[in-house]
């Protein structure tokens, strides 16, 4: 199983067009938001548009440069996990949208606890999902706003963007994949306990990432996550 993972297109649809090669070998698409261009919102629906044109299954939240009705635009083309959690091949997926509260510029920045308050669904349903360690099995989640990464979060030396809190949750619920964006600057791949978590980067300046996994009994195992640019 193969998902492309892309995030903050900011009105950016000629590289979408570029990735048809890559969207034809993938199973699935994760994309972390950010659709409209920095205060442009109106340049958000037109990437929706291109993004599900190229693949039938995508999983998407939105990010702090959309408009938080965009929501709507998203569940109406039946690709939101935003506050959800979605069962497809195996995998659980849940997703936050928006950004944490920082610059005050863009319409979609939230409290770190309204962020976290997304994953609800993730905790009230723990108890019939989770092992002996309270560990989720097969769970994606998708966020625009970082954790408290090492440099995934970081928009320049010694500042982080990203939510400690988010943080504490991936170390109790150990989440297979963590994909998250909205800082460009911190495009990589990283761990945080057992759980890999990668910002692909900005695909307005051609960055997204590739995840592979394999089956193993019941479990979906991360076999690569890897970096990519156009």
């Amino acid at each position: 199983m193969k998902f492309l993972i892309v995030s903050d297109m900011h009105g950016n649809i000629e590289n979408i067009d570029k990735l048809d090669s890559v969207f034809k070998e993938v199973d699935g698409v994760l994309c972390a938001g950010d659709f409209a261009q920095f205060k442009k919102t109106e340049t958000a629906k037109p990437v929706l548009e291109k993004l599900v044109s190229k693949h039938e299954s995508i999983f998407s939240v939105i990010g702090n440069c959309d408009e938080p009705d965009f929501i709507e635009e998203i569940e109406n083309q039946d690709i939101s996990v935003h506050k959800g959690l979605l069962f497809h091949e195996g995998f659980a997926i849940a997703g936050s949208s928006g950004g944490s509260v920082f610059t005050k510029t863009t319409p979609n920045e939230r409290t770190e606890e309204e962020l976290m308050s997304d994953f609800k669904i993730v905790e009230n349903s723990s108890a019939s999902c989770t092992d002996e360690n309270g560990h989720w099995h097969n769970l994606i989640i998708i966020s625009h706003n970082p954790p408290r990464c090492e440099k995934l979060d970081s928009p320049a030396p010694g500042v982080h963007a990203g939510s400690p809190m988010f943080t504490d949750f991936i170390k109790k619920y150990a989440p297979v994949l963590v994909v998250t964006g909205h800082i460009h600057e911190g495009a990589g791949v990283e761990k945080i306990g057992d759980t890999t978590v990668v910002n692909p980067g900005a695909l307005l300046e051609g960055k997204y990432a590739l995840a592979e996994f394999e089956k193993k009994d019941d479990d979906w195992i991360l076999k690569s996550c890897e970096l990519k640019t156009l």
